[in-house]
């Protein structure tokens, strides 16, 4: 057993002086006092760490194995433009459901009030200082794109709906969109209707 740990500190120690870029030798050399070397460990392998803690941002982005920087990456979806300026209005999302007397007296329908039965998505966007002329929607299965001279909404929707089957209605006195979509669901025993 002993042949078999002093092997493993040679091993550590030449893997070590074929890491290490520093040509001094230190005193622990030849490693006489095993002792000593028994104490290796890990964290011994390759050039000693730096004492010097304080490096520059731009050597740290050169030699950083990271592909880009965190100013280089764009926040937001896929489908926003960058360049373009126009804030974000407020919006909301509401998941609503048909529910009948049957539904809340008898349970008959076996529906609960959980998204999985729902059957329609709300979207509120209050759009100030806007004509309902100025709206342009455009509405895929999984996103939702509004433009307007003063405002622009990329919204990933959290359900997939059905693109050719929603409402949009403007109200000039609250200044808001309401856009009623409605979701697709898979035929289970919750929505068989």
């Amino acid at each position: 057993m002993d042949c078999f740990g002093v092997s493993s500190v040679q091993n550590l120690q030449a893997l070590s002086a074929l890491l290490s870029t520093q040509q001094e030798e230190e005193e622990d050399g030849d490693c006489k006092n095993l002792a000593a070397c028994a104490q290796l460990g890990p964290g011994h392998i390759g050039p000693p760490p730096k004492k010097d803690k304080e490096v520059s941002t731009a050597y740290m982005k050169k030699n950083s194995k990271h592909i880009w920087s965190e100013e280089e990456v764009a926040q937001g979806a896929q489908y926003d433009d960058l360049a373009d300026p126009r804030p974000q209005p407020e919006y909301e999302i509401i998941l609503k459901q048909s529910v009948g007397t049957e539904d809340m007296f008898l349970g008959l329908s076996r529906k609960d009030p959980s998204s999985m039965c729902c059957e329609a998505m709300l979207v509120k966007i209050k759009l100030p200082d806007t004509k309902a002329t100025d709206v342009i929607l455009d509405v895929k299965e999984k996103f939702l794109d509004l433009r307007t001279p003063k405002y622009k909404l990329g919204l990933h929707l959290p359900h997939p709906i059905h693109s050719q089957e929603g409402r949009a209605q403007f109200f000039s006195e609250r200044e808001e969109l309401e856009v009623t979509l409605l979701m697709k669901r898979p035929m289970d025993f919750i929505n068989m209707q």
